[in-house]
């Protein structure tokens, strides 16, 4: 029996993994939590029954206390409640898919509590990955990614000595901007830019593919959870999404990861992992996908990329800024206050606001999120 503590049950990561739970009987859901969806939380509470639920948002907390009060679940909320069910005794996995720099403090309470981390928050390697990667060291904990392209590199090096790596190709669809000049993206809007090709994912990770910036937190993931130079990371246009990622080793071979553009397959592979079994994914017909083609990044349109690697780079607690602000352009651009471009205009001028190099504590961690959120809002709040 897997035990597992699902965080961000209510969005896309952790619905389908709800829906794998829930078709084998070998995995039990012994807590959830959420960020304000009190009424899907609560259908979920009472069919999984877990020990314990948290509500992030405290404000919702009387209501889902109120919607599951004939239930045994323990309810909980804010960060405390996120801490303590990132920790929970019952649970042997933590499947973390908050969505931003809100799912840092849930990782390293579970992996504090010495619990196999199943990882679908990027933004927790790319603000801490030096924190939170010696502490899974320090306390022997598994992290194996969720996110398609790190399972797929994952699995190419499976029983591979890391040493042979010569370069890790990291696909990416392009969004719905692929090929576009920056005189044709001045006016996308918000919808324009929801309209990914290939995946169907929460609103900020769309934007951020249509960016690319999500490609570009990849690429400082990666460095982590592998423990490679950036300069061995290689993002490719991969518009069909079928070719999850690759590994190219020192004799000059390739392996590739390949299937269906369909999320219950990684989150599968790591819920039950060094196992195989049926994700209910969608079954990838290669008669129909024979074309498969790859494209070198417009990094002059796109520079989110550029933005990304300088950031890590550097070092220090740039990628903290880099994501804080991010994420804090991305809000202001689905409120419609800014334009689709000033996204990484902000997030650029966030950055030189800030110095690289130095220790990461995880306060100078959570004090550059900060202070780089605020510049963003000021700075995109004035050009309404």
């Amino acid at each position: 029996m897997k035990n597992i503590a699902v965080l961000g049950s209510t969005g896309s990561i952790g619905t389908q993994t709800l829906q794998i739970a829930g078709n084998d009987k070998n995995i039990n859901i012994c807590a959830l939590a959420a960020k304000s969806n009190v009424k899907l939380l609560a259908e979920q509470v009472r069919k999984f029954k877990p020990v314990i639920a948290c509500i992030a948002d405290e404000e919702k907390y009387s209501e889902l206390a109120r919607e599951t009060r004939d239930l045994s679940t323990k309810i909980v909320c804010g960060a405390d409640g996120m801490a303590e069910t990132a920790s929970v005794k019952e649970a042997d996995s933590v499947l973390n898919s908050v969505v931003g720099i809100a799912g840092l403090i849930p990782t390293i309470c579970a992996v504090k509590a010495k619990k196999r981390l199943l990882l679908a928050n990027k933004e927790t390697l790319v603000c801490a990955g030096e924190i939170v990667m010696s502490l899974a060291r320090g306390n022997g904990v598994d992290v194996i990614p969720v996110d398609s392209e790190h399972s797929a590199i994952f699995q190419c090096l499976n029983g591979e000595k890391r040493e042979k790596i010569k370069k890790i190709w990291l696909t990416a669809s392009g969004g719905p901007f692929f090929g576009k000049t920056r005189a044709e993206l001045e006016n996308k809007t918000k919808e324009d830019a929801l309209k990914h090709p290939n995946w169907s994912m929460g609103a900020k990770i769309t934007i951020d593919s249509a960016t690319l910036m999500n490609k570009g937190l990849e690429i400082i993931e990666a460095c982590h959870l592998f423990g490679v130079d950036i300069d061995k990371i290689t993002p490719v246009i991969h518009r069909q999404s079928i070719v999850h990622s690759m590994v190219e080793f020192c004799d000059g071979s390739y392996m590739a990861q390949l299937g269906s553009p369909d999320m219950r397959l990684p989150i599968s592979y790591a819920i039950n992992y060094p196992e195989r079994k049926p994700s209910f994914a969608d079954e990838l017909d290669i008669f129909q996908k024979s074309c498969l083609t790859f494209d070198k990044p417009d990094y002059d349109t796109f520079k989110c990329l550029n933005l990304a690697v300088s950031a890590y780079k550097k070092g220090g607690v740039l990628p903290a800024v880099l994501n804080g602000a991010n994420e804090a352009a991305v809000d202001l651009f689905l409120q419609g206050k800014i334009k689709f471009l000033d996204i990484a205009d902000l997030v650029e001028n966030a950055l030189e606001k800030f110095d690289g190099g130095g220790k990461i504590t995880l306060d100078a961690v959570l004090d550059a999120d900060k202070e780089a959120r605020k510049i963003v809002y000021e700075r995109g709040l004035s050009l309404c």
